[in-house]
């Protein structure tokens, strides 16, 4: 079993975090961000978390069933009402951006002009083409240090850290690899559905389960938590099942890395054949 060491430069100064998008899982995410900031902070991190928060859309009726707006800011955009109330709360300086990530975007640690900031990107989108969008953001000749992915469907769902290769992240055996890279239909926009809102409280929740969100948000804010209060992981992901209880993990394996590109270009080329 191998073992993945943190990059030392996170533990030296303030980490910027990017979450991009705070619907269910997003919401969630960032909600438990002040706690890992507390955390870090208490054991001595120099600067703790500064996290900006990404999302263009506004709040829907359906939206408060699963996640934490009220019903009098119905119309508001996510992003600044849920950074609002933590900064509040917690006497935070965070920020949010009242917009989409666009293709095209750049995300890097050193930023200049309308390009983001970020050492780890979370991303908590539920497109196909917005996952790709990240992807493409924190590739090339990005210097961001991790990309976590996450995603799920009703009653199950997964999240994925990896180290995006660029800048930062040269090719070697035990880089972490991305979820695109283990799991490439993800990031196809050509399977996306219609991606619209509910337009009902049932209908959402047919979606998605009221606690899919919350718990797979929970093993995120976990993973990342031990990765920082112990420099280092023996996992990077996991597969979350409420329907059957099941919960397993994704080992640092490059056999199985290798096994699962295999096993996915076999099933693309037979997808297309």
């Amino acid at each position: 079993m191998e073992i993945h060491r943190i990059h030392p430069e996170l533990l030296e100064r303030q980490v910027r975090v990017l979450v991009v998008g705070c619907g269910g899982t997003g919401s969630a995410v960032v909600a438990g961000l002040p706690y890992l900031h507390q955390s870090l902070v208490a054991h001595g991190h120099p600067g703790g978390l500064h996290v900006t928060v990404v999302d263009g859309d506004v709040i829907f009726p359906t939206n408060c069933i699963r996640q934490p707006f009220a019903r009098s800011e119905i119309g508001l955009n996510k992003a600044i009402v849920l950074v609002n109330g933590l900064n509040l709360f917690w006497g935070l300086k965070w920020e949010a951006v009242p917009a989409h990530l666009r293709s095209g975007t750049f995300i890097s640690r050193n930023y200049s002009g309308d390009d983001l900031r970020a050492h780890i990107v979370i991303g908590c989108v539920d497109t196909r083409a917005a996952r790709a969008a990240i992807g493409d953001a924190v590739s090339g000749r990005s210097t961001t240090s991790y990309w976590c992915d996450q995603g799920n469907n009703a009653d199950s769902g997964q999240f994925v850290l990896g180290e995006p290769r660029n800048e930062r992240n040269r090719r070697s055996k035990l880089r972490l690899r991305t979820a695109a890279e283990l799991y490439p239909e993800i990031v196809d926009p050509g399977l996306d559905d219609d991606g619209e809102p509910s337009c009902s409280a049932v209908e959402a929740l047919e979606r998605q389960s009221v606690f899919v969100n919350s718990t797979l948000a929970q093993h995120v804010l976990a993973l990342l938590a031990r990765l920082f209060r112990y420099g280092e992981i023996n996992y990077h992901g996991g597969f979350i099942n409420l329907a059957t209880g099941v919960t397993s993990v994704l080992r640092i394996d490059p056999g199985y890395w290798k096994r699962s590109r295999r096993v996915n270009k076999r099933n693309s080329e037979l997808g297309h054949s």
